[in-house]
């Protein structure tokens, strides 16, 4: 067992741990070391300072203008200076109760141990005041100690509140804008703030509470106002002095007017009739009066012809036509500039530009043409153009039209039509006889015309086309008859005789050749227009009477001539030199050959079915006829 020695102190401040070594030993045992520490922490023993034990009251001076609840004593711990209470390790505050035997003063002792100036603070007007306080100090274990304090109150130094100027006009001008300083007003004296007592409205001027800066809260109108100005010492509101400050707006005519909207941008149609109000001005002016206002337009003279002004309000003057190329040449737009005059001197103006947009509007079908009838060879190839629909329409632009074609190209009306230009072209084949003209419905659509797309319109348009017959044109050869005499080669080669020179039409297809007649044993063909000889090894001279027809046209219309050649060949082992030169004469006597051209019907091969079939019908039903009869 470890005892405190009697008589010993322990004082944590100076010596917070002790460490003892403790030997021990049991006999016939080795002795244990151990070591014991000791911490001593500070006690909470209340110790009466030696200004407590002194019968005399601390004093305490203080000046009357102190702000409320200054503290103005402290009871702590650490020595702050006046009255203190020690303790044994400093206590803390937080062990003691600070209290006041006395309850007739307007001091604070709060449970930190500070005295506090009165809430509203000591009264100025009055001389030297004085409070005596009697405080008791107690721990957690009942001690206490006591002392008596006396708090003189000084009359305060300070300067009272006064204003220099108590009166002042001030003079601005009408227009000033929202937060515009109007003034200033100054006051003597300590921690001064500024307020506005009267007029309470409307509300139009606010002071800033330390400047003492008057800014206008919003665009002054042509007033006079009388402002009631208070300064007042912030710590001590009692002192307060107040002054007045006349504030006179004046109208001037130094400032242009102001107008909503400061510009004017817009898009009409065309139909808008003469006299519609475009726009409203809404001008003020100086002397906030639209009596004193004059509006005036200015700008090119279209658009002084088109628009006008009555007053504030612009408005149509005449029509708006958006269908003309006087329109188009001023892009669909108008210029102008209004312009807002202030009457006074000096006269001030101010200009409000303006942009107007004709829009489109969809007034009137398309048209179509005078004249819509076209012709075509019936030999026109494909691709051919027939014509061009040319529509029209009043709404501009007058070429922004769609042609369609009612039912489309097909083999009852083999023609199509472009969608932009509305020219016709052929897509099929055309054939006189079985059509002399085609009819036509070409659909007009007019584009671009409004601004709304819905608002399309159209216009149905017959067009007529007529197809023209174009004569039958038998091939012409030239010689129509030719002698020729060549000399044979080795066989098997291909030696080449002439080429037969001979056209068609202007319009038929290519011609087409062929030996009809004098080839029976195969010695010639034909390369296209070109004979060619096929020797063989027969060596004796032999002449040959050739019949070559030649094809034009084409389908059912197809037209044949004749070419008569009479072909002398010589064989190699003549005395006729070995030159395959061809010679070309024409027959001097009259031709041995009669050519006669006749007609041939190629009928399709429908109608030769059609013919086959009913012939074998009729010979069925005479058969079954004749065997009823002999049965008879």
């Amino acid at each position: 067992q470890v005892t405190l020695r009697a008589g010993a102190e322990l004082d944590a401040r100076r010596v917070n741990q002790y460490t003892l070594i403790l030997r021990a030993a049991c006999p016939g045992e080795d002795e244990v070391e151990e070591r014991l520490f000791v911490r001593v922490t500070a006690g909470h023993v209340l110790r009466c300072d030696t200004l407590f034990a002194s019968p005399e009251a601390d004093v305490v001076q203080v000046q009357a203008d102190v702000a409320p609840r200054t503290p103005l004593y402290v009871v702590l711990p650490q020595p702050l200076g006046g009255l203190t209470v020690m303790g044994q390790g400093f206590p803390s505050p937080s062990f003691l109760q600070f209290r006041l035997r006395n309850h007739n003063t307007p001091l604070t002792l709060t449970h930190r141990g500070l005295v506090l100036a009165p809430d509203n603070g000591f009264d100025p007007s009055k001389d030297t005041q004085t409070f005596l306080l009697d405080i008791e100090v107690v721990d957690h274990h009942g001690h206490n100690c006591s002392r008596a304090l006396r708090v003189e109150v000084l009359p305060s130094r300070r300067p009272r509140v006064t204003f220099p100027e108590p009166h002042r006009a001030v003079t601005v001008t009408e227009g000033i804008g929202p937060w515009e300083v109007v003034t200033q007003v100054h006051a003597r004296g300590d921690n001064v703030r500024y307020a506005i007592l009267a007029p309470v409205a409307p509300v139009l001027f606010a002071i800033d509470e330390v400047t003492g800066e008057i800014r206008s809260t919003r665009r002054l109108p042509a007033i006079r106002a009388h402002l009631l100005i208070r300064a007042y010492n912030a710590l001590h509101p009692d002192d307060h002095a107040t002054a007045t400050v006349n504030v006179t707006v004046q109208g001037t005519d130094h400032l242009a007017p102001r107008c909503v909207p400061a510009i004017f941008v817009s898009q009409v149609s065309e139909t808008m009739s003469p006299g519609s109000t475009l726009v409203t001005l809404r001008c003020t002016g100086s002397t906030s009066t639209d009596g004193c206002l004059h509006y005036a337009l200015e700008g090119p003279p279209s658009s002084l012809s088109h628009f006008c002004m009555e007053g504030p309000q612009l408005k149509v003057n005449t029509t708006l036509d958006y269908d003309s190329e006087a329109m188009a040449a001023l892009g669909f737009q108008f210029t102008a500039t209004i312009v807002v005059t202030v009457g006074g001197q000096p006269r001030q103006s101010t200009r409000v530009p303006v942009l107007v947009t004709v829009t489109p509007v969809n007034e009137f079908r398309p048209a179509c043409p005078s004249s819509a009838t076209f012709t075509v060879p019936e030999t026109a190839a494909f691709g051919s153009v027939v014509g061009r629909v040319a529509g029209t329409d009043r709404d501009y632009p007058q070429e922004s039209l769609e042609y369609s074609l009612e039912g489309g190209p097909g083999p009852a009306q083999p023609f199509s039509i472009d969608r932009r230009s509305g020219e016709i072209r052929v897509v099929g084949p055309l054939d006189s006889q079985q059509h002399k003209s085609y009819r036509l419905a070409v659909r007009l659509t007019d584009t671009h015309h409004d601004l709304d797309p819905r608002k399309r319109q159209s216009r149905l348009c017959d067009v007529s086309v007529r197809l023209q017959a174009v004569p039958d044109q038998l091939p012409e050869c030239t010689p129509e008859v030719q002698e020729l005499r060549i000399t044979a080669g080795s066989p098997g080669s291909r030696q080449p005789v002439t080429r037969l020179l001979c056209h068609g039409g202007p319009d038929s297809a290519p011609l087409t050749y062929s030996i009809v007649g004098g080839n029976e044993d195969g010695r010639f063909r034909l390369d296209g227009n070109t004979l060619v000889y096929l020797p063989s090894a027969r060596a004796e001279p032999q002449p040959f009477v050739l019949l070559v027809e030649v094809w034009g046209g084409s389908g059912g219309r197809r037209r044949s001539s004749l070419v008569a050649l009479v072909v002398h060949v010589a064989p190699r082992s003549t005395p006729v030199p070995t030159s395959t030169t061809t010679r070309r004469t024409t027959l001097q006597r009259e031709p041995l050959v009669v050519l006669q051209t006749e007609a041939v019907w190629h009928p399709p091969a429908w109608f030769v079915a059609v013919l086959t079939i009913s012939g074998v019908l009729l010979l069925a039903t005479l058969g079954c006829t004749a065997r009823n009869l002999l049965c008879r």
